[in-house]
């Protein structure tokens, strides 16, 4: 799995991600375990605070991916399996999560799992491998409404892979390199087939490879960012998803959006596992 590198330019504080404890749920252990396209993520709490994470890739067998990720997560948390008092499954394969006590809506999940970052989180978003979503919730974390980006690939992890391989850059560094760029170049396609095309015009007629990425980047923001329009962007913007790792994306994000800053836990990959797990607690109390 790669990991988008943290660039020198980019060390902007993305804000605090403290952890809300709470001792409603005393002495309780809960597991969230999102199966999704791609990877299969998995998160333990003890009494609402993160005790071990585990993550695979989802692959054919997903009921394995399952197995696995869980049994990582059990493995950092020195628990044993007998010991969680109840399990939730999200994700595009929660169907496939045989362990799981509950099903949680992916919705629920991944406001679950920002606000449990960021407890004030108003606009959530979750820009994944295959598919994107945006939620705008009010102040008590109730779902006003959303919007999901499920049947194009443009807006989400897979357009910045598939353009990567067009520009030749390694997935983990493509997002410093956009931020190294001081000029704006307009991408039109909004196809990834179409705008692959375009990234090899652009190579031709030798553009800079940093101000291809970051017109790359520009391109995504800016479906991503019509998305929360769509819905209505309010403060406090979190952002999950293994693409809320890459600082490029971030940061044209923010400029699209004309917001200071949006707020990224330290795992975002982990998001939506972890409000399962949290919703777990919820509903056992």
């Amino acid at each position: 799995m790669s990991t988008f590198v943290k660039c020198a330019s980019h060390d902007k504080k993305r804000g605090d991600a403290t952890i809300s404890r709470s001792e409603e749920v005393p002495h309780m252990i809960t597991a969230g375990i999102d199966c999704g396209a791609k990877n299969t993520k998995t998160v333990i709490l003890r009494d609402r605070v993160i005790i071990g994470r585990g993550l695979v890739p989802t692959g054919f067998e997903q009921g394995q991916a399952v197995k696995d990720s869980l049994d990582r997560a059990i493995h950092q948390a020195t628990i044993d399996k007998r010991d969680i008092d109840r399990i939730a499954g999200t994700g595009a394969a929660a169907d496939s999560i045989a362990e799981a006590d509950i099903r949680v809506n992916d919705i629920r999940a991944i406001v679950a799992g920002a606000r449990y970052f960021f407890p004030a989180a108003q606009t959530v978003l979750d820009v994944g491998a295959e598919e994107s979503r945006v939620v705008a919730c009010d102040e008590r974390g109730q779902v006003l409404d959303f919007a999901i980006n499920e049947k194009c690939a443009a807006g989400s992890g897979a357009f910045i892979e598939a353009m990567a391989r067009a520009l030749e850059a390694p997935l983990d560094e493509i997002g410093c390199l956009a931020l190294s760029s001081d000029k704006i170049i307009a991408m039109n396609a909004q196809c990834t087939i179409f705008a692959e095309s375009e990234v090899v015009s652009l190579i031709h007629a030798n553009t800079e490879k940093k101000d291809i990425s970051k017109a790359i980047h520009n391109a995504m923001a800016g479906r991503i960012a019509s998305m929360v329009r769509r819905v209505g962007a309010a403060p406090d913007v979190v952002m999950i998803g293994g693409v809320a790792k890459n600082p490029g994306f971030v940061t044209a994000l923010e400029k699209e959006l004309g917001v200071a800053v949006i707020f990224v836990p330290e795992n975002p990959e982990y998001g939506a596992a972890a409000g399962a797990a949290v919703v777990a607690a919820e509903e056992a109390s």
